[in-house]
């Protein structure tokens, strides 16, 4: 089965790759020549997923899959949010978003924070959605260099180590896009197993 996964972020793709079995051909934006940049300006995680794989779907015919994932930090109120790529500001590195954070927290003693994903599937002309939330703490430095984005300072509950610190393998094991992917891969999985038995 092939599939278009909206992205330019290569660590996501990879992520996701690792995930799907070999029942899936999954193709990036690059693969399909899509160059558009999309704009995310959506007040919600889930409008912007959606956004991404019906502009993809609009434009190229194929069907197709795209998340969003924000890191909601308690002290905060929820943010950075749906804010968290650009949290630092409109061009902010990963770098400038997380020391942003570190001084924000600085001196709080809730740290308690989750990664939410949502995975939009634009497909057989209608969309469906699938959730995944991480949940766990905000380091008071960074920890580890594999990854991305808030990966260094955020500890998933139950580990000692952030998510800076693990493989990607790892990671998956518990991570908030696994989740969502492993949903899709189950609503993916019985539809194809539908189409079987009525052809």
């Amino acid at each position: 089965m092939k599939l278009v996964f909206a992205t330019h972020n290569n660590n996501k793709l990879d992520e996701v790759k690792d995930l799907l079995s070999n029942s899936f051909e999954i193709l990036s934006l690059k693969d399909i020549g899509f160059k558009e940049e999309i704009t995310e300006e959506k007040k919600t995680i889930i409008e912007n997923s959606k956004i991404k794989c019906i502009a993809v779907k609009q434009k190229t015919g194929y069907d197709c899959f795209a998340d969003d994932t924000g890191l909601e930090v308690e002290a905060l109120d929820g943010a950075p949010g749906v804010l968290s790529k650009r949290f630092a500001g409109l061009n902010a590195t990963s770098e400038d978003n997380i020391n942003k954070l570190l001084y924000l927290l600085k001196k709080e003693t809730n740290r308690n924070a989750r990664f939410k994903t949502v995975i939009s599937l634009n497909i057989n002309g209608s969309i469906k959605t699938f959730e995944g939330i991480c949940n766990g703490t905000i380091s008071t430095k960074r920890m580890g260099k594999s990854g991305f984005g808030y990966d260094p300072i955020f500890i998933p509950i139950g580990s000692k180590r952030s998510f800076g610190q693990m493989t990607v393998q790892e990671k998956n094991i518990i991570a908030h896009r696994s989740i969502a992917v492993f949903k899709l891969v189950n609503f993916l999985t019985n539809l194809y197993q539908i189409n079987e038995i009525s052809i």
